[in-house]
């Protein structure tokens, strides 16, 4: 007997889509080859693509690693051969004849001087005389540069009035001092360190403001709204985000500084002034030596040239790398 009960229909199962899946993402990528091998690494499936990536990223990152590591040798070779290039064409013009060899002597009889003058001992005293004064000048100048440029920064009306006579510190060239610090200091170190001080401290000061001026406003307001006090926005925040145009300021003080001692090195000579650089170059001059004279000149461009990249450019990269401002920084 048919029943009249319609059949009860089934539930028919819909198929759910699966929910996409999340794949994790990292914060402050530093290269795009680094995140090719996250995406490879974090899908769900990996097929011969996926693979490829994966094998194409790590060769790239591990290459990346590798011309890190690498010396740039152009960095040592190209300066090298300049100065390679320098002495052949000194050579060449000595060759000539135009001058007599007293007057332009030629570079083998100036490394035959830097032979005489290493076995008298004079050169090494004379070197270590003048790098000791340097930067034992050049640090004291810093000590007192730096609290006075951060108050000058920081305090309107004392950076009007102080600020113009500053400037015209800087400019008015250190040897000016050397007179009038003989007649207060006599020929002692104190008229060395005097002239260094003159010479380095404006340089700093200003090189401190400029960065200071240089510093968004918002670094200020978030100090103020953290209740940062005046020395603590100062030495905690001011300071640290002027460091560029500070760092400027150091490099430039440090020129200054060099300069103003050679300066005080020639014109003050005997009483207990010790034998620097300046000293040896005035020596020469007396003498009418030009291979001791070159020898001098030859050896204070070399100190300046080696503390500029042994001590600012490592410092100065450093600090650009930190900023993201040069290629491969570290965040």
């Amino acid at each position: 007997m048919p029943s009249n009960s319609s059949p009860v229909a089934e539930p028919v199962e819909t198929p759910v889509a699966e929910a996409p899946v999340v794949e994790p993402t990292e914060t402050r990528r530093t290269s795009s080859d680094g995140e090719k091998v996250h995406a490879a690494l974090t899908r769900s499936s990996t097929g011969s693509a996926d693979l490829r990536e994966l094998e194409s990223g790590l060769d790239s990152l591990q290459s990346d690693a590798v011309r890190k590591a690498r010396v740039d040798w152009s960095r040592v070779l190209l300066p090298v051969a300049a100065v390679v290039v320098l002495i052949i064409i000194w050579q060449f013009y000595v060759s000539l004849g135009l001058k007599r060899r007293d007057q332009v002597p030629g570079p083998m009889d100036v490394l035959e001087q830097f032979g005489t003058l290493w076995a008298e001992g004079s050169l090494q005293e004379a070197v270590w005389t003048s790098l000791q004064r340097g930067l034992l000048g050049f640090l004291i100048s810093v000590a007192i540069a730096t609290p006075i440029g951060l108050l000058l920064a920081q305090v309107a009306p004392l950076r009007r009035a102080f600020g113009p006579l500053i400037s015209g510190l800087q400019v008015l060239p250190s040897v000016a001092w050397v007179p009038a610090a003989i007649i207060w200091f006599g020929l002692t170190d104190a008229t060395v360190y005097f002239v260094v001080f003159m010479g380095a401290i404006p340089s700093i000061i200003n090189g401190l403001i400029s960065g200071v001026d240089q510093i968004p406003p918002q670094y200020r307001s978030v100090g103020t709204v953290l209740g940062a006090s005046r020395l603590q926005m100062a030495v905690q925040i001011i300071l640290p985000a002027a460091l560029p145009g500070y760092l400027g300021g150091l490099k430039q003080g440090w020129a200054f500084s060099w300069r103003s001692l050679m300066a005080a090195e020639i014109i003050a000579v005997g009483g207990t002034i010790g034998f620097g650089l300046g000293s040896m170059l005035n020596q020469g001059r007396d003498l009418a030596d030009m291979t001791i004279v070159m020898s001098a000149i030859l050896l204070i461009l070399a100190v300046g040239i080696l503390i500029e990249l042994l001590v600012f450019a490592p410092i100065e990269k450093r600090l650009l790398q930190r900023r993201g401002l040069l290629a491969g920084s570290t965040r």
